[in-house]
């Protein structure tokens, strides 16, 4: 079939399974939603860290370093929803395993941070606290190099691209689909938690990398540098909104959407499925690699635990509160399901499992295209 009349086969509107249809996102993507977006992002990047640095602590107007560090962890959450829309959204691909790239790209920029303390760590040595206690000489080969900040960013790329690139070769051609992928991707990421949690792995095994001082030669602690690794979380945040949005209203998405809707008709046009779901299967991993890096410096902490399959569901719940297929809607599903986190888990912890299971049976049962998607069939006259 000649390419022209190959495109114009997938040129009529599609309606997702989410609900939300190419009309869904022109609306959403208007001139008057990017200046949305512009101003939201001008108001996290100046307004907030003005509110902390300018704005006296007696202020009622003061904004907390640690709401500083709650906002950007959240929009690191936001980013890995947005990687996980890419694909489950666009693609019709569910991964269950999303939060193991996320823990990668952290435990890449954590192996920096490490060994950014140098010797100031409780037994004074070169040597992370952790590998003298375990009565470890040297660094592990893997360890090697990962004083250098360069090589550390580039692990945090590699890490999750390569895991994920040689993952989705052997699942993709072997066309593993729907159920069967999502279990799979489930247990690799739960056999991935359990290696990390063996002490002989050179990980920090049950308790991971903590106790950061420094970041780029900047006390990791001080207002401004959290202040610049929020502002560093959102600009990532709008770079990769931007990137998927790209992706998905040019050719490629078109190819991505018809993937998820007819793949046996997509590959009866003479496509491959194979590469294009493998680029952005990768490409999606290691957006969460980035996120994982911007989040380990920000929270202080890097363990086994998030790696958990449950990190991995949830992460599934943000995008479905949200909407999936639209971009937008999973940043604003993590960031209300980690607000409401955030302030359930203080006020009735026992009692948030209980809401996130009520919250997404109310959303499955009576919005299937999310919040966005609610907001904007109401919008429709």
């Amino acid at each position: 079939m000649p390419e022209a009349s190959r495109v114009r086969y997938f040129a009529a509107p599609i309606r997702s399974s989410s609900g939300t249809s190419h009309h869904t996102l022109r609306q959403l993507y208007s001139r008057n939603a990017l200046l949305a977006i512009a101003a939201v992002y001008g108001a996290l990047v100046v307004l907030v860290p003005l509110l902390n640095l300018a704005v006296p602590r007696t202020s009622v107007f003061h904004v907390s370093d640690y709401s500083v560090a709650v906002a950007g962890k959240i929009l690191c959450y936001a980013m890995v929803a947005l990687a996980l829309d890419l694909i489950w959204g666009y693609t019709g691909i569910l991964s269950l395993g999303h939060g193991l790239f996320f823990a990668l790209g952290g435990y890449a920029m954590g192996m920096y941070l490490m060994r950014a303390i140098g010797t100031e760590g409780v037994y004074g040595s070169t040597l992370p606290d952790f590998m003298v206690f375990l009565d470890w000489k040297e660094l592990p080969w893997y360890w090697r190099g990962s004083e250098r900040f360069w090589q550390a960013f580039l692990l945090v790329i590699l890490a999750p691209g390569l895991l994920a690139l040689a993952f989705g070769f052997f699942a993709f051609r072997s066309r593993i689909r729907g159920v069967y992928f999502s279990i799979i991707t489930q247990a690799l990421t739960y056999a991935f938690m359990l290696l990390f949690f063996r002490n002989g792995t050179g990980f920090g095994g049950n308790n991971g990398f903590t106790d950061f001082k420094r970041i780029l030669g900047f006390p990791i602690h001080d207002s401004r540098t959290k202040v610049a690794l929020y502002a560093l979380s959102a600009t990532a945040l709008l770079l990769s909104l931007l990137l998927c949005r790209f992706i998905v209203r040019s050719k490629l998405g078109r190819v991505l959407t018809a993937i998820r809707d007819e793949e046996s008709r997509l590959r009866f046009c003479g496509y491959d499925p194979v590469r294009y779901k493998l680029f952005v299967w990768t490409l999606s991993a290691v957006i969460c690699g980035i996120a994982g890096a911007l989040y380990v410096p920000q929270v202080g902490i890097i363990n086994p635990s998030e790696m958990s399959p449950s990190n991995s569901i949830e992460i599934a719940i943000w995008v479905a509160v949200g909407g999936r297929g639209t971009l937008i809607g999973p940043l604003l599903g993590a960031a209300l399901v980690n607000g409401a986190k955030s302030w359930l888990t203080a006020a009735a912890p026992e009692l948030w499992l209980y809401a996130l299971g009520l919250l997404f049976i109310v959303v499955t049962r009576f919005l299937p295209g999310g919040v966005v998607g609610a907001f904007v069939r109401g919008k429709k006259p």
